[in-house]
């Protein structure tokens, strides 16, 4: 039986394969990177490294052959660029007769009105088109995705948000990378579609979490779309990332990723890790990285 994941150098990526180095032996591993040279140490451990670009489809040929069970790990950048990349994978692993797709999704992806939400329904839907038993993982919101909001806490700061009531099912990249390990490497999970999110939390709650962690009051100032984007780009965010971190907050605010589910527990036999206990460390990496 061989697994490959996709994209395994990144944040996740990286999560997901050393989850899967403690169940799977090496030589039954293999990993898909645009850079091979950045996963030499996963090929030093024994991994079967594999240049696989998504924009070159004749290397992911190379890549997914003779390849039992994939995992896509969804890419980066604009929709429609990302329906592309995605769409050369499924193809690729059909091509490769592949015989297990799972891929990272987003919450309620066929029915969500959040701005991501098309390039995961279009993908799940091509992959169900192939006819390959899959397993869609409807990753809701990383808890990291946060941390400049706790950088700037830590700085003195209030909590600022435009999300309103809207509440989020923050968990760690460790869970989902678990959670996607234990689909890939496991039995029992064809054509299965898995809710991933932690406790369903507002704005207010996260920062009283934070506020817990910290020993101190977190101020929430709730502000709406045009004044959140004005706040983060006094606070250097980039112009080009302002569009999307606003949009991120009015899909929270309207509810997009109000998804509750105990499916984390279904795969990794514990709950997500709570947002307080998750918090601690995100905020000792904080103050080491100074």
């Amino acid at each position: 039986m061989k697994l490959l994941v996709t994209g395994a150098t990144g944040k996740l990526g990286t999560k997901i394969v050393e989850a899967l180095l403690k169940s799977v032996p090496a030589n039954e591993l293999a990993v898909s990177v645009r850079n091979p040279e950045k996963a030499e140490a996963f090929r030093s451990r024994g991994v079967d490294v594999r240049l696989g670009d998504f924009d070159r489809p004749e290397t992911l040929d190379t890549a997914f052959a003779g390849i039992d069970r994939l995992l896509i790990i969804s890419t980066d950048g604009d929709n429609e660029t990302r329906v592309r990349q995605h769409s050369n994978a499924v193809a690729a692993a059909e091509r490769a007769g592949v015989r297990f797709i799972a891929y990272t999704s987003l919450a309620n992806a066929r029915e969500s009105k959040l701005f991501l939400a098309p390039v995961h329904k279009a993908t799940e839907e091509a992959i169900v088109k192939t006819g390959i038993p899959y397993s869609f993982l409807r990753n809701n919101w990383y808890l990291e995705n946060e941390i400049s909001s706790i950088q700037a806490v830590l700085a003195g700061a209030p909590w600022v948000t435009s999300a309103g009531s809207g509440k989020v099912g923050w968990a760690l990249q460790q869970d989902y990378a678990e959670a996607a390990a234990a689909v890939l490497a496991g039995n029992g999970h064809d054509n299965t579609i898995y809710e991933l999110s932690g406790s369903l939390l507002t704005q207010e709650e996260l920062a009283s979490a934070i506020g817990a962690v910290l020993g101190k009051e977190v101020p929430v100032q709730q502000v709406d779309d045009a004044a959140y984007s004005d706040i983060m780009k006094g606070a250097g965010v980039p112009d080009y990332i302002l569009p999307f971190l606003v949009e991120i907050q009015k899909g929270i605010r309207e509810g997009t990723l109000e998804i509750e589910s105990n499916d984390f527990e279904k795969l990794l036999g514990r709950p997500a890790t709570s947002v307080r206990d998750a918090i601690t460390p995100l905020v000792n990496g904080i103050s080491q990285s100074k």
